[in-house]
């Protein structure tokens, strides 16, 4: 009977043993910190406005550096406004997202975007800071999107409003740089 005991009791501490050293408590050549060393949960809110916020980091936030306009070449920018950045320059203004389920809701169907260019143009050289000598070729566009609203309201009395025409307009400015003067191109020899 002790001789049970003993080996349930040596099993069960080998058992603890194991489950210590597992998993997210290990801490074997970093210091100890605590409950900080476990994972902290977000909510699904501050996850997707973190994500929102790298993917327009990634995408939109920079401003590339383009080799030298060619003489005697029309400049023209490069590409016009993506729906994506379209629709997210309309979220910002008018947004949709933050209403409260089966309370208030707003929705967006039929989307149509139409985009017109309205200046294009490049100014005269300067010197940018980390760039050097450079010339900043802007783009503005005026972007129309056409849609469908619905807004449904569930309290005190639910209704639901459609409005079939609604309109917004937004501006997109793209803007880069031009590299200015005898720039090496980096293939080949040093000179």
């Amino acid at each position: 009977m002790i001789q049970k005991r003993l080996t349930l009791s040596a099993a069960g501490l080998l058992l603890v043993a194991l489950v210590a050293t597992a998993g997210c408590n290990t801490t074997y050549g970093v210091p100890r910190l605590g409950f900080l060393a476990y994972p902290i949960p977000l909510s699904p809110y501050v996850q997707d406005e973190m994500e929102d916020n790298a993917w327009f980091n990634e995408r939109y936030a920079k401003v590339p550096i383009l080799d030298p306009l060619a003489p005697g070449v029309p400049a023209i920018a490069l590409d016009e406004p993506s729906k994506d950045e379209i629709m997210r320059a309309l979220d910002r203004a008018r947004p949709v997202e933050g209403g409260i389920p089966f309370l208030y809701e707003t929705q967006r169907n039929n989307v149509k975007i139409t985009i017109e260019p309205i200046a294009d143009f490049v100014d005269p050289p300067r010197a940018y800071p980390l760039v050097g000598p450079a010339q900043l070729h802007t783009a503005k566009y005026k972007c129309s999107v056409y849609f469908s609203e619905v807004t449904r309201i569930g309290w005190p009395i639910p209704y639901t409003t459609t409005n079939e025409d609604a309109r917004e307009v937004v501006y997109v400015d793209h803007s880069h740089l031009h590299r200015v003067g005898n720039v090496p191109s980096g293939i080949g020899p040093a000179m």
